[in-house]
């Protein structure tokens, strides 16, 4: 009885993971894929493509591992707080200790060969699948023929005759190949990671820098309303829309934040995490009542909400103009 190869795939979600699976699907290679998640990527693109082309798909929450990696990357960071080459080491080693534990026989990505100028060249390359733990069981389908044969290749679980050879930046073979395969609706090549983006990138280094250790909500806070340094130990997080307001609020932590609203007078939602004491919450007030619809110089009463109690206080304005000091800049 001839053994049915098993592969497990890295899935963004993107065109190329389409086309990597379906390229050994041809081959009546068995796959599935692998996509992780944390506050800074989802895999809500990887489980749309798994539906589009049926594919079965584990995804993962790995933030309290990813947390140490951006501590202290290997190889550092790219332009923001983005640390590529180790995150895709990281995520081959995760999908290797899966398809060690399931019983699959390989591993493979649609990574294209210099698609990316930093993540993507051939030493980068070489250095995921190194630190990776799983050096010579990584194939990139769309790109096998310009790399090093795989033992995949090797065993001949895999023709490499009928792998493809692509590299460089141009999309049009991609578009050519999801044509031919009947793929028409698939994402645009954008990056999805919020450690690419200045402005999140910013207020994640501000808060490594000041917090040995942080939860995975104060992670998905970063995302949301004008984050304002007060002290070592203390920031704030003022909403600017309603919807920011709103996602404030949902990832508001009763038993140990203080949240802050305007009364009578509409203004922003205003959370300090970690409670930091009065005289911190005394400042917060003002600066809630300077981004509200109060008058300058106008007395404003604040509702303050911890998991104690909720009290009242009454503030004049700071200023918006004022509290720029504070703004944490992306």
């Amino acid at each position: 009885m001839v053994k049915k190869i098993k592969a497990l795939g890295l899935c963004s979600g993107g065109l190329d993971s389409i086309l990597s699976a379906l390229v050994l699907r041809q081959q009546k290679i068995e796959i599935q894929w692998v996509s992780f998640e944390t506050p800074f990527f989802t895999a809500e693109k990887a489980r749309k493509a798994a539906a589009m082309i049926n594919v079965p798909i584990i995804t993962k929450n790995i933030t309290p591992i990813y947390i140490d990696l951006l501590k202290n990357p290997r190889c550092g960071f790219g332009k923001n707080m983005n640390p590529c080459m180790d995150c895709h080491a990281l995520m081959f080693k995760l999908a290797g200790k899966i398809m060690e534990k399931k019983g699959f026989d390989f591993l493979f990505s649609g990574e294209v060969l210099a698609q990316r100028p930093m993540s993507q060249t051939r030493s980068s390359l070489n250095y995921v699948e190194k630190h990776s733990g799983f050096n010579g069981y990584i194939l990139r389908p769309l790109s096998a023929k310009k790399l090093k044969e795989t033992i995949p290749e090797k065993k001949s679980w895999v023709d490499r005759k009928q792998l493809l050879d692509l590299s460089g930046r141009s999309r049009r073979p991609q578009i050519a190949l999801a044509k031919k395969y009947g793929i028409f609706d698939y994402p645009t090549p954008a990056g999805g990671c919020l450690l690419t983006d200045k402005g999140y990138s910013k207020r994640l280094k501000d808060l490594i820098d000041h917090q040995a250790e942080f939860t995975e909500n104060e992670l998905h806070l970063l995302k949301y309303g004008r984050h304002l340094r007060l002290t070592d130990q203390a920031k704030i997080i003022v909403g600017r829309t309603q919807i920011e307001n709103e996602s404030i609020f949902k990832y508001f932590n009763q038993h140990k934040d203080m949240l802050m609203k305007t009364k009578n007078i509409p203004g922003p939602t205003v959370l300090i995490p970690n409670n930091t004491g009065k005289a911190t919450s005394l400042l917060a007030a003002a600066i809630c009542a300077g981004y509200s619809k109060a008058k300058d110089n106008q007395p404003v009463k604040v509702q303050i909400i911890t998991c104690d109690d909720k009290e009242e206080v009454v503030v004049l304005p700071l200023p918006a103009k004022q509290a720029q000091r504070y703004l944490i800049k992306g």
